[in-house]
């Protein structure tokens, strides 16, 4: 099967482009007319000689609450979550977010749940986006489901952003230190490396230290270079693991001068919001999953004695 890029219009004249995989041009326009769309071209996709780099590929958080908060309102619009995909698919301005689109919808056309769908993709979709979801799919109320995963997406991205608005002060401070420790120790240390040696004698061993610096970062910058790529490689790479991410956090946990104290309170925060919407969905698929009341009759009333039977 091959890749197929198309460009149609609906009844009302917006404008609709996407990619298909079909076996040929001809079941691609037969698949545009049962959607109701009005062919304009459809082409062969040609691979991309792009560069693609990993961190211009995330999927910010402010595009998937966005995405969420679509998807939720089309639901609830009565729009079947087929046609609010490929609706997500052409409007969604994110390209790395519209590729996992494209990828959900057709695991839906499949035969795939929405849940199953998203839970193939676990660096977009959290497990928690994933369980909301599934129990909104249940219980029958995706909408409000899907309403309350944007809500969550948003509260977590407010409280990201004040922890980084608060460390920018303190990030800028040890970053102009460094860089002015690095330029004390590569330019200014040489030049008193001659002063030094007029005075003769032995000197004190953290002066040695610093002329041994200077000279290491002055004649083999490039392994400080290296080394330090590698270092930052090794720390993603430890962190990324289980046994890893659980060290790096308790130590995060022992960090003084209260940061520590600052890292419990924003993961209790999180999961508290996490506890909270967990327990909405439940309560909010129970309800609507339980079998309604008969209601009552005249004979089913407890008939309490009055004054005059007695």
């Amino acid at each position: 099967m091959a890749t197929y890029v198309f460009k149609a219009m609906d009844l009302t004249g917006a404008k609709a482009t996407g990619e298909v995989e079909a076996e040929s041009k001809q079941v691609v326009s037969d698949q545009l007319k049962q959607r109701g769309l009005i062919v304009l071209d459809i082409a062969d996709k040609h691979s991309s000689k792009e560069i693609k780099l990993a961190f211009l590929e995330r999927i910010k958080a402010q595009d998937l609450t966005i995405m969420t908060r679509q998807l939720a309102t089309m639901v609830s619009s009565g729009m079947t979550i087929l046609r609010a995909l490929y609706v997500l698919e052409a409007q969604t301005e994110s390209k790395p977010l519209a590729d996992v689109i494209v990828k959900v919808r057709k695991d839906v056309e499949a035969g795939l749940p929405l849940s199953d769908a998203l839970e193939r993709h676990p660096k977009t979709f959290s497990p928690l986006f994933v369980a909301m979801t599934r129990a909104g799919e249940t219980g029958g109320v995706l909408e409000e489901s899907l309403m309350r995963v944007a809500d969550q997406l948003e509260k977590e991205d407010s409280l990201r952003r004040q922890i980084k608005s608060a460390m920018v002060y303190p990030g800028v401070v040890l970053t102009f230190a460094l860089s002015v420790l690095i330029g004390l120790v590569t330019f200014l240390v040489p030049v008193f490396v001659g002063v030094f040696k007029q005075f003769g004698g032995d000197l004190p061993t953290i002066t040695k230290f610093t002329v041994a610096l200077s000279n290491s970062i002055k004649g083999y910058w490039f392994v400080w270079i290296l080394v330090s790529v590698g270092a930052v490689w090794a720390f993603r790479k430890w962190k990324s693991t289980y046994r890893g991410r659980g060290q790096w956090d308790a130590m995060r946990l022992r960090i003084p001068m209260k940061i520590g104290d600052i890292v419990q309170k924003v993961a209790l925060a999180r999961w508290s919001r996490t506890l909270s919407a967990l327990v909405r969905a439940s309560r909010s698929s129970r309800r609507s999953t339980s079998p309604p009341r008969p209601p009552a009759t005249a004979s089913s009333r407890r008939r309490w004695p009055t004054s005059s039977s007695r």
